[in-house]
């Protein structure tokens, strides 16, 4: 019996650096993006490249692991040499692989990660079996005796077993963390809602926050200046939405700016550690997975939980791949020693 069911993607992933890569900064009066950009038409030589084991699934199973906790891993690959790496991956991981659903008629997921001179990245992928879970292919059992059930993003059609997995999981007293994906927001905020409703631990990233609620955060104007309060009035706004329970904690992150938390009492802000940055890749899913493992190991202690996510995190963008600098509880405890300062700030509603 696992401690920790995981449920997600599992992709093969090739990372691409390339120094020709452009940061293009495009601005409105109500928002900012920035592209990566190539010159068009051209061959580009690339400097470096690398293949690596991802996906939200096989990213939390792993963290998980590595935390000290019992891991089962549930997600859909094809039966090819892509598979087979994923298989072989797991292999010294210590994570229960009996429920991963394999279908030689699908391809296993895989991604071409291009890597930019900061350290952040665009990825284009191809979802393949990803796509595809079946609710007739889940072990359902496996989520019954598990104390926590960890949802990552779901890609395409699998999204279509969410309802069910998380009423489930309520229904037989299985703790929920969800890490909202952005096929699942776009369906729109009710069908959110009724996920929402079942999940104790709710984690995404701004955009989706912004995606789910239809709020936009408005930037500073010379009379208004958001960005010296602690937290945005607009990301109120997303958190008062997004909390749709009593007994909810609610987690933004907001990339290298940090992360925020709410859980109807008081607002929390985290910065990100300090650090290298050599990848963003997988950065996300240490944070979100690593939240909940602390927040369970800290008897429910936010802010520092917050840290420890954001050390975890730290560790994983120093490194080239979504898993190779996770840490273990006791190394995250021993940098939490080390830097007594770094704390999280606190706004009571």
């Amino acid at each position: 019996m696992s401690d920790i069911i995981t449920i997600g993607s599992a992709t093969m992933d090739v990372f691409v650096e390339c120094e020709d890569a452009n940061i293009v900064s495009v601005r409105t009066i109500n928002k900012k993006a920035e592209f990566m950009s190539y010159p068009y038409g051209s061959k580009i030589e690339i400097s470096d490249f690398a293949t690596q084991v991802g996906g939200g699934g096989v990213n939390t199973a792993t963290n998980f692991a590595n935390l000290g906790y019992k891991t089962g891993a549930i997600f859909k690959v094809g039966d090819d040499i892509y598979s087979r790496g994923i298989f072989k991956f797991f292999e010294d991981k210590n994570v229960d692989l009996s429920s991963v659903v394999q279908d030689k008629k699908d391809s296993t997921g895989f991604s071409i990660i291009l890597t930019s001179f900061e350290g952040d990245r665009t990825v284009l992928a191809h979802r393949g079996a990803n796509a595809h879970l079946k609710e007739s292919e889940i072990n359902f059992e496996a989520i019954k005796n598990a104390k926590f059930l960890y949802i990552a993003p779901l890609n395409g059609d699998s999204n279509k077993v969410l309802d069910d997995i998380v009423n489930f999981a309520r229904d037989n007293g299985t703790y929920v963390c969800f890490n909202a994906g952005s096929t699942g927001i776009k369906k729109g905020f009710n069908f959110l809602k009724g996920i929402l409703e079942s999940a104790q631990i709710v984690v995404m990233n701004k955009e989706e926050a912004s995606m789910a609620t239809g709020i936009q955060l408005r930037p500073d104007t010379r009379d208004e200046k958001f960005s010296e309060q602690l937290i945005h009035p607009d990301l109120k706004a997303m958190f008062n939405k997004l909390k749709v329970s009593d007994y909810q904690v609610i987690v933004i992150t907001d990339g290298g700016a940090g992360a925020y938390a709410y859980n109807g009492k008081q607002y929390f802000y985290c910065p990100c550690f300090d650090g290298p940055v050599t990848s963003t890749l997988g950065a996300g899913d240490a944070f979100a997975s690593t939240f909940c493992a602390a927040l369970h190991k800290f008897d429910k202690d936010i802010a520092k939980a917050l840290v420890a996510a954001s050390i975890n995190s730290a560790g994983v963008v120093s490194e080239f791949g979504a898993t190779a600098g996770l840490l273990t509880f006791d190394q995250i405890l021993e940098r939490m020693v080390q830097n007594p300062d770094f704390t999280c700030k606190t706004e009571s509603v």
